[in-house]
Formats: C-alpha cells, structure tokens, sequence
C-alpha cells in the first residue's frame, strides 16, 4: 500500500509504450521495449467478461469489439451477461454506445488520462426514444470529446455518470420520457439540458450551465447550479457536500502496474475532486485483492476475506451459498461491469462488520428465489462504534427483487453502523420482467437505517410492499430521494397500515429527535386497481429538528392518489391534481 496525494498519470514516454492488452480476457502482447524503460508490469486475469483497449490497437478493432458488445446488451434487461469496457491512458477515436450491464471506464489517474473522441453514449432507440427502462449501466473516468459537440446520456435509475470530463454539451434524455439519474464528480465543459428527466441528482460537479426541469432536480456541492426556487422550477440547492468519498476505481500506474485508487474522505466539498489537481487517497497494488472471476464460490471468497485481501469482482452472476463476510478494517469490494451477488437458500448475501472505512462499489444484490430476511447487513443489531473519522460507504451499490426471476426478501438493506455514506443506491422491486406479482417477488422494505449520523446521497428505493425507507437512527441526512410506491396492491384492503391507507414511502421513527432531508419525491401508478389510495408519502414525527425541505408527490397520469406529501400536510396528488409541491415541514 502507497499513500499518496493520487495515482501519477501517465507520461507520454510509458503512453508511447504499447502495453499488454486483454481482449475478451485472451492476453495479447505487443510491447516494445526501449532501451532503459522499466518493464511493463504483467497484467492480471481479469476474467473472460473485460476487454481492455490500448491506444496502440487498431481502432477498427476496438469499434468492432464496443459494437459487438452493445448489440447483445441493448435490450438484455435481465440477462445474465456482464461487461467491462476497460481504456488505458490515451486517445481513441470510437464511439461507445452503452448498453444494459455495461460499464465503460477509463484507467488513467484522472478522467483527463483518457480521451475518446467520438461518444460515450446511452440511447433508448430500443425503447422508440423511452429511456425509463435504461438501467444497470455506467460511464466512468474517462474525457470525451464528443463529435458534433454533444453526447447523449439517456437513462434512469442505477446509470451514474461518474467522474467525466465531456468536452462539449451534454443531453439528458432521447426525446421521450426519462427517470434518473446522477452525475457525480463530473466536469461538463458545455451545458447539461435535463430534457424530460422527471428527476436527477447532481453532486459534486462543475459546467458552464444547465437548462431544464421537471419535477425533482437536487444540486449539492455543484459549481455553478442553477438559479430559482422550488417548485418554480423544482431546483433544491445544497452549496457544499457534507461529507463524502469518491467511488474507488480500477487504474494503471506509470510501468502498467494495475491498482486500485480510494479516494479520501472529503467535507464540505464542492466540485469534482480531480479538476484542480491530483484527487487526495491511496493506491492499493493488485496484489492486495482477490480477483473474483466467474466460478469462484463464496467458499473462495471468504477464504480471501479472511485472508486480509480486498476483492475486485469481476463481471458476471454469483451464486451464493454462504454469506460473504467483510469483517475487516478499511476492506474494499470493488466491480466491474454491474457484478451480481445472488443469496440462495435464503441466507444474507453480504455482511459488513461494524468496522472502520469499509468501500463496497459497483455491486448488484438480486435476490434468490427462497425468501432471505436482508440482501446486505451493514454493522450488526446494536452497533455504536464511531467511525466519523473513516466511515463504511457505499458506492453504486444496487438490490433487485424479481424481474430476473422470482426474487423474494424482507428487507434489501439494513444499516445498523453509525455514520455509513451512501452514494448512489437503487434498492428495487420489480414492477416488470419475470418473476413479478403481489404475491411472487414479495418483499417488505427496502431500506431500513438503525445507524446513527448515516447520510445517504442519490437514495432510489422504488415499489416495497410496505414502508419502503424506515429511519430509526438520529443525526441521518438524506441528500436525493425518488420514490414510486408499488404498483400492483389488487385492492386497498391488501395494502393497508393498521387503519391507515397504504405505507409511507419514507418512514421517520417516532423516536427520532434529528434528522434532515433535501429533495424528495414520491409518485404513484396504482394499475391494477386506481382506486388505491396512500394517505401520505412522507411519515414523520413533527419535531423542530426532523425537517425535510422540497417535496413533491405525483399521481403518474392520475392513476391512483397520494392524499398528503407529509403526515397531513400538502397534495393531494390524483387524477385532478397530478403534481403537489410542499416547500418545508414542519
């Protein structure tokens, strides 16, 4: 381990040096050695679904290969195939249009390392221009310098556009409806245009200016945000990001050594953390990890965590048939190209001891088949360490409940570690694919935090069958929270709390003295039956220290009601009166 102020970037020298390339996980050499140069590092296994790119190769090469992959990934919204598109530093000129369960990324020390000139783009052709189903996908670490001066990142939920520089104007939609989404430590040289996004997080990010709205547009720690107040436009304004920490990130060093970059803990921050110089962390060889390849078994695992190592997941679907234990200190799971855990047997798939500066990134948990009672424990019941100083984060780290197959839990998310960062989470229950129905994917909450001080940025919980956040530490802060209640309740006596219509979508405990939340939105598309009702999305305590700021709720195409935003302030929202916006409670 090496700490340092960041990664060195690359020097023309070692760029000039055609380095070893994995295609499709097959090893080709090509390395010219000069006189003198310190040898290139051998390149680790990174397992049959990665394909790293050297700017020596023939650019027709690398095309052929990015559009092979995007036209099995285009529609494949619940396969089982898994990719990372890997660039070491240098300059391509291709055009990357991203598909379901792709993840395209840079490995140089900064985004600027990598330069791709042509497109880093998600489309929703597939869908005639409808980007609400583009998920499981990401953008990350990379410059672009986009042909025509504009890229297009039409997506939705569990799509983040993380740590770009994008040389032009950036698009947000594809001409018809959208859902997402993040941009995080991200720098737009040009202007972003939101188009149809119903709502979007930016944190952390710097450009010369924004246009749009719609219903739920959060800016915390970002350069430049928009000016205007909720809900005319629907813009929720936070200066500085409290305290944060980047996603960790795969790179290569000056001699073509792979490692793992985690950045440092940030407070009070705004914009990217690599604009103004070399980005504050750590880099960890790969030899510290376990490289988790397709076949490895939870057995193996364990074996590595126990063994003091990190792991770096490669891209594929992992069954389960023990939980994977983190129990030590400062332990990152990092993976590649959206890896997926699957619990069977209704075990937990992942546990994370009640330890400092745990990273778990780029993660999807989708739930067996037999009923597990949580999909990923952060801490253990009664947890009370202080970890304020180097806290457990998590990272793009997604819960799915059915639409593969006919995924059942009880809870997808527990945390009970004080001072936990979520950044960027889609906890889901499926509302469409396989395995769906009120009584197949059944589960009750997706989000549940008994921590202490946990704050969550970009927190997507969508469709549980019962009160679908629940909050019960103090201190806790959340920064971004979309909503859909569940569609399908056949009848209201199906969904019912006690004597009250429906469940909240956000539940703060009655015992909670402290807590805040900014940006928050709920909607309702209650199909199979429009006369179901939710009394309130928000349920809360009404104490002088519990405030939430820019709520709004939304009857979609007024099938279905929300009577309150907040316990019994503000809506209705239905099939008169589509959209309420409540400003402040209390």
């Amino acid at each position: 381990m090496r700490k340092h102020s960041g990664p060195r970037g690359r020097t023309p020298l070692s760029m000039a040096l055609a380095g070893l390339v994995l295609v499709s996980g097959l090893l080709a050499v090509g390395v010219e050695q000069r006189a003198g140069a310190e040898p290139a590092a051998a390149a680790p296994d990174l397992g049959p679904n990665v394909d790293v790119f050297d700017p020596s190769m023939p650019k027709e090469q690398i095309q052929s290969r990015l559009d092979e992959v995007f036209k099995a990934q285009e529609t494949n919204q619940f396969g089982s195939e898994r990719h990372a598109l890997l660039f070491k530093p240098g300059s391509y000129d291709v055009k990357a249009n991203v598909g379901f369960y792709t993840q395209v990324a840079g490995l140089g020390a900064s985004p600027d390392d990598t330069n791709i000139n042509g497109a880093v783009h998600a489309e929703a052709d597939w869908f005639d221009g409808n980007a609400t189903q583009n998920f499981w996908r990401g953008a990350e670490n990379l410059a672009v310098t986009p042909e025509g001066g504009a890229d297009r990142w039409a997506v939705s939920q569990a799509a983040p556009y993380r740590r770009m520089h994008l040389k032009g104007d950036l698009q947000l939609d594809d001409g018809g409806w959208s859902s997402g989404g993040l941009l995080a430590d991200t720098k737009v040289d040009g202007q972003v245009r939101s188009g149809s996004q119903q709502q979007w997080l930016s944190r952390n990010t710097e450009w010369s200016g924004w246009q749009g709205s719609n219903w739920n547009m959060v800016f915390v720690g970002a350069r430049n945000a928009p000016a205007g107040e909720f809900p005319n436009p629907p813009y929720t304004r936070v200066d500085k990001t409290p305290v944060s920490r980047e996603k960790p990130f795969l790179h290569v060093d000056e001699s073509d050594a792979y490692q793992v970059f985690v950045p440092a803990l940030r407070k009070e921050s705004a914009g990217t953390s690599w604009s103004g110089g070399a980005a504050e962390g750590e880099s960890l060889p790969i030899e510290d990890f376990y490289v988790v390849k397709p076949g490895a078994s939870a057995g193996d695992i364990n074996a590595a965590l126990d063994a003091g190592k990190h792991l770096l997941v490669t891209p594929g679907v992992y069954h389960l048939d023990e939980t994977l234990k983190v129990s030590k200190p400062g332990t990152v799971v990092l993976g590649l190209g959206l890896a997926t855990f699957i619990p069977d047997g209704g075990i937990t798939a992942m546990t994370v001891a009640d330890v400092d500066g745990v990273k778990v990134a780029g993660v999807l948990f989708d739930a067996g088949t037999t009923n597990s009672e949580t999909l990923m424990e952060v801490g253990a019941e009664g947890a009370d360490a202080d970890h304020a100083a180097d806290p457990t984060s998590l990272h793009d780290v997604y819960f799915r409940v059915g639409g593969a197959a006919a995924g059942k839990a009880t809870k997808s998310l527990v945390v009970h570690s004080d001072d936990v960062i979520g950044d960027h989470t889609w906890i889901w229950r499926a509302d469409h694919g396989e395995g769906v129905g009120w009584n197949t994917n059944t589960v009750d909450t997706g989000l549940v935090v008994n921590g202490d001080d946990v704050t969550m940025y970009g927190l997507f919980v969508e469709h549980y069958q019962k009160d679908q956040t629940i909050w019960n530490g103090n201190g806790g802060r959340t920064y971004f929270f979309q909503n859909e209640m569940p569609y399908d309740p056949p009848d209201q006596a199906a969904w019912m709390d006690g004597g009250t219509q429906g469940y909240a979508a956000y539940r703060v405990a009655d015992s909670v003295t402290s807590h805040q939340a900014y940006g928050l939105g709920s909607y309702c598309y209650f199909n199979v039956n429009p006369g179901v009702t939710a009394e309130r999305a928000i349920a809360a305590p009404n104490r002088p220290d519990v405030r939430f700021r820019n709520m709004v709720t939304v009857s979609l195409g007024g099938t279905g009601t929300i009577r309150h935003v907040v316990n019994d302030q503000g809506g209705p929202s239905n099939s008169t009166s589509n959209v309420a916006n409540l400003v402040e409670y209390p």
